[in-house]
Parts: structure tokens; sequence; C-alpha cells
């Protein structure tokens, strides 16, 4: 077991979005760690998510990229994390279908050169510092590729990646167990299901559905809404994370999952029979009037679905929010804090409808080249 009891120092990638703010969160309320906080700020990043932790002495930020090799570096060199969680990425399926050179160059090069910088600074380390140091890579079950009706996800499920998204994470995965086997790096790669929950970026089904409908607007189905994916909560994530950043072993794979298998057009439902009984609408009819089916993203995958068997069997961790109780409570925090939302819509347009066809061709060349490593 790694360092379950006692104190150190987490060098979180992404801290400023939806997963990695929660668990910060999550590690400053239930942890004695020291967080540093790495992130972009690209489109998603968000520091309103961290305001009431932003002062404490235990956490920092750094704005930086993850691509930019010497300021890694940099704050690798000052900071000296004994853990690097890894999960700085471009996230949104559809964005990826419409602009994948993104993707390309920051879910691969850019865990390349994480993965290079921390490779350099673990060899520096004394006999006691390499064996308590561990590179922990968050992923997605989505470079498992689509179910049918039955079976799921474990962690010797073949990759099958289907979108530029999922490929740039099965890219991903593959870099660090590479840089495990090869070199010796401490690695463990965590690969979850779809999360939910409050701070979630409003591109996504769920803020989406909840913030078009109060808005007025369409809320947009794809194909016939058949679509299945297995929902956790985000604390439940967060909460696995911080189980497998003390108590995981290195060269391991935990895959994380909610039991919480639902359509698309059921989960759709349910936000609208929520709505209904917290914030009905002024003419008495429901929500789900807003209903309508659009054309489908290229490429949708059918379903996903996790067994998470090893993860509870190892370090005993297991989901706490159901989803009929956990969906009412994001409701409810959309609906108590719409200046966290609002503020996002009114900078950028981010429930306008992405991924609805092939991106424009454009080289991807230049983009490499500036997140050489060396």
């Amino acid at each position: 077991m790694l360092l379950v009891e006692g104190w150190v120092r987490i060098l979180v990638t992404g801290g400023a979005g939806f997963i990695g703010s929660t668990l910060i969160r999550q590690l400053m309320a239930f942890s004695g760690h020291d967080i540093l906080n790495f992130d972009k700020l690209t489109y998603a990043g968000n520091l309103a998510s961290l305001t009431h932790i932003a002062d404490d002495s235990r956490y920092s930020f750094i704005q930086g990229d993850i691509c930019d090799a010497e300021a890694v570096a940099r704050v690798i060199a000052s900071f000296r994390p004994q853990v690097i969680a890894h999960l700085a990425a471009e996230s949104h399926v559809d964005r990826s279908i419409d602009g994948p050179g993104a993707f390309v160059h920051t879910n691969i090069v850019g865990t390349f050169t994480l993965l290079q910088q921390a490779l350099g600074y673990y060899r520096t380390l004394d006999a006691a510092g390499q064996a308590a140091f561990r590179f922990h890579h968050i992923s997605t079950d989505e470079v498992y590729g689509s179910l049918g009706a039955e079976g799921l996800f474990t962690e010797t499920t073949p990759y099958d990646p289907r979108s530029p998204y999922s490929a740039s994470k099965a890219a991903s995965d593959h870099l660090v167990r590479a840089w495990g086997h090869s070199y010796g790096l401490p690695i463990m790669v965590t690969n979850c299901s779809n999360n939910y929950g409050p701070f979630q970026f409003p591109e996504k089904l769920i803020p989406l559905i909840i913030i078009r409908a109060l808005s007025g607007e369409t809320l947009p189905v794809y194909g016939d809404g058949s679509n299945v994916r297995d929902w956790l909560h985000v604390d439940d994530h967060a909460r696995a994370l911080q189980c497998v950043i003390e108590g995981g072993s290195p060269g391991e794979t935990y895959n994380i999952g909610g039991n919480a298998e639902r359509r698309n057009i059921d989960v759709v439902h349910q936000i609208c029979a929520v709505l209904d009984r917290l914030q009905p609408r002024s003419d008495g009819r429901s929500y789900a009037g807003q209903l309508t089916f659009v054309a489908d993203r290229p490429g949708h995958d059918q379903r996903y679905a996790i067994d998470a068997t090893k993860l509870q069997r190892a370090l005993g961790w297991h989901p706490q929010h159901d989803f009929a109780t956990g969906i009412e409570a994001t409701v409810r925090w959309y609906l108590d804090n719409r200046p966290w939302w609002q503020a996002i819509i009114d900078q950028r347009d981010a429930t306008a409808r992405l991924g609805a066809g092939p991106p424009p061709l454009a080289p991807i060349a230049p983009a490499i080249e500036r997140c050489d490593a060396h």
C-alpha cells in the first residue's frame, strides 16, 4: 500500500476541469496532502470551481500547458511531487469530430511530454523517493469501443476506440504503459465511465439538458436515444481516484463505474421529471415537451458498461450515489448555482450542437512541432 498514512505532494494536471477540480476538492477535504493544480485554462477550465479552497495553504495553482516541456519541468522540479495525477485532456467527443488535431496535440503529444519530464525527475530520486513515486493516468472507458446488449468492460477488454477522442485517449494509455514497461516508471491507469454532477461544463449531456430546459430551448437527443451509458457520480469517481493514489499498485489498471446503465432518452426524461417537480414551467406543461430527436453523432457508440470488481476487491471502493438521488441532487445544484454556469453561457455558446459532420481538413504537423519535448 502506498502512503495511506502520511502527507504527500500531488501534482494534478487539468485540475480546473470538471473531474480534476472535484478530485482536488476531495483531497483537500479528506486528506492532508499538498496539491498543485497545473492547468492551461482552456475553454473548459474554470477556477471558479475551486474558489473556496483558493487561499488554503495546502493548495496552489500554476497556469501552464502540458505540451510545454520547459514549463512542466519547472513545475515538477520546484514542487517535487510524489504523485502526478494526470487529468489534463481534451475530452468532448463532439469536439473531436469537428477538430481532431487538438486532441492529438493535447492528449497524445501532451501526455508524451509529461511522461518524459516525469521520467527525468524520477531518475533523480533516491531509492526511497522512487519507491514512493506514482504516475497516475486518468482515462476513459471509451477506449474499449462499443458493447452490444450484453457484457461489461473489464481491465483486459481489448481496445477498440471509435472516435478521435477515444483514439487519442487510447494512444495516451498505451504511452503511459509503455513508459512503465520500457523505463520502469511506476504508473497506474484508471478508466472511468460517464461522469455527472456539480461543476460539469454545459456542453455535456446532463448539464446541457438542464440548462436548455430552463432556457425554454429544445432538448436534443441523438438518433433514437437508445444509446446506453454507465453513469458515475463525479464525487464517487474522485473517491476512487483517491483510493488509487493512496493504495494502488504500480503497473495496474483499475476500471471505475457507477453501476447505473441508462439509455440517453431515459436520462433526459428523468431530468425533465425532476425539473417538473422542483421548478415547474409557467404554463404547467412538462419540460419533456421540449424534447426533439436530431441526427445521430457520426460513429456513435451504442453502449458502455463497466465492471469495477477489481477496484472494489483491491481497494474497497464502492459507489455511494445511486442514479435517482444523484441526478436529483445534480439538478438541484444547477438550479442553486446559476451564476456559475450562466457566466460560461454568457462568454461562449456552450450548448450549441457540435460534431455533426466531418471536420475541415488541415495539416497537424505544425501543432505537433510546437509540442516537441527536448
